[in-house]
């Protein structure tokens, strides 16, 4: 009987049983990709990330992974994640201060940033690819049937638009906290209308009305095609989403170029979460997208099979 040992990890949050769950298994060398579905599958967690040696010797370590579902090329909490716990188990030694290491995974290499103070994992930040802006969707009153909303509840002045950092997401903005809180994800529209076509299978609705003040955005992310019916944290659509914000206006000019912000999700399931955006560049000049934020470690177990 083989054996895995993982980790349980609760992120982009500072508190247990907030933010978004992921498993971080450290991986066997002969662990296929179809035992690593099934593993992903049987957790059930919004992804499962296995760790292995990196390919390139500078590299810290190569990551895959995986929804109950599929396999993704990036993604943004289990990079934090894995990272996370790496580092305050102390399998890849840290320094008070910054740390950059480079994880590899299936879109290249994701440079990453762990920041340590007085002993203590602090947060965590990667870089992700610089996003790909698709054409608009313009069939708005389709969009907001998928949310069971009205056409008038979305934002009048912002674009349904994919964006993309590796994976793609639908963004559908909406005009206030009241209309997020009432989504009720439609799965027969998604079948029929957004399913068959990579860019619009899965969705990110939000408005720039927030519960925390010192948040810019109130997220919600669901992706039927991964397995994920709600998503309480998504790491890899928060770069697009920051920098959808930046190239329509939607946020407060940087005179420096460099827009901090924070998003918010998780609210709705119970499980709040925090999301640190960076985004360095100007309307039609985006450089580079950084997301980061805080994990904890919640518990560890052992897989037999």
């Amino acid at each position: 009987m083989k054996t895995l040992d993982y980790t349980l990890v609760d992120v982009f949050t500072a508190a247990p049983f907030g933010g978004n769950q992921l498993a971080v298994i450290e991986a066997r060398p002969d662990l296929t990709t179809e035992m690593m579905q099934k593993i992903a599958a049987e957790l059930n967690l919004s992804e499962t990330v296995f760790v292995f040696p990196p390919t390139k010797g500078e590299n810290i370590r190569k990551l895959r992974i995986f929804t109950p579902q599929m396999e993704l090329p990036m993604a943004g909490h289990p990079t934090i994640g894995a990272a996370y716990v790496l580092a305050s188990s102390e399998t890849v030694q840290t320094n008070d201060g910054r740390n950059d290491w480079v994880l590899e995974e299936q879109i290249g290499d994701i440079p990453v940033s762990v920041h340590k103070g007085k002993g203590q994992i602090l947060t965590v930040e990667m870089t992700q690819p610089v996003p790909i802006f698709n054409k608009a969707l313009h069939d708005r009153k389709l969009a907001a049937q998928l949310l069971s909303l009205t056409e008038q509840e979305l934002h009048p002045d912002l674009p349904v638009q994919t964006v993309s950092s590796g994976v793609p997401f639908l963004f559908i903005p909406l005009r206030s906290l009241e209309s997020i809180r009432r989504v009720h994800f439609r799965l027969d529209v998604w079948e029929r209308h957004f399913s068959n076509h990579p860019d619009t299978q899965h969705i990110f609705t939000f408005t720039t009305e927030t519960e925390d003040a010192e948040s810019a955005v109130h997220g919600r992310m669901f992706a039927p095609a991964m397995g994920i019916a709600e998503d309480p944290a998504t790491g890899a659509a928060s770069g697009p989403l920051g920098a959808y914000l930046v190239e329509h206006g939607a946020l407060p000019t940087a005179d420096t170029g460099v827009f901090t912000i924070r998003s918010e999700q998780g609210y709705e399931m119970g499980r709040p979460s925090t999301i640190d955006i960076t985004v360095t560049g100007q309307v039609g000049s985006i450089e580079k997208v950084k997301i980061g934020g805080s994990s904890v470690i919640i518990g560890k177990g052992r897989l037999f099979f």
